[in-house]
């Protein structure tokens, strides 16, 4: 029996490596698909804040609390997409942001710092507090947008 269960640990532990370099050697092409995607997501769970915040809809804590939280999270997924081997895959991805490497970079820890502090503010209830940091995170994704991405 021991023998039994030693060897289906072994097996698990062997797929879950597996797994792991599957997904680090992912295709570039899904590589871009994912990024775009966890990129959808940020703009589906930042419009609705910022709707709020101009008074279009109700102001809502729990739901800021919830989408900023889901933003905190997403605002670090799709970093890891933007390698050399996706800078020839369609997208919308200017060249420079393989050329520059160190401010993309930079550009990227930007976003992930602000919706941390937006994330803060808004589990906090502080509706001031998100008032004044969701500028942060708009001018973050604008000025990446701006330097970073084909219109």
């Amino acid at each position: 029996m021991r023998t039994k269960m030693l060897a289906a640990a072994v097996a698990v532990a062997a797929l879950g490596g597996a797994s792991l370099e599957a997904l680090a050697q992912a295709k570039p092409d899904v590589l871009v698909k994912q990024r775009q995607a966890a990129m959808t997501l940020q703009g589906k769970y930042l419009g609705p804040i910022g709707a709020m915040l101009k008074g279009t809809i109700p102001y809502n804590a729990d739901t800021v609390a919830l989408n900023a939280t889901f933003l905190e999270n997403l605002a670090r997924m799709p970093w890891d997409g933007f390698t050399p081997a996706t800078s020839g895959e369609k997208s919308k991805t200017k060249p420079d942001a393989y050329k520059e490497m160190a401010k993309f970079t930079a550009a990227a820890d930007l976003l992930v710092a602000e919706t941390a502090k937006l994330g803060a503010a808004a589990r906090a209830k502080n509706e001031a507090g998100v008032k004044a940091t969701f500028g942060g995170v708009a001018k973050a994704c604008g000025s990446c947008h701006d330097a970073y991405r084909e219109k």
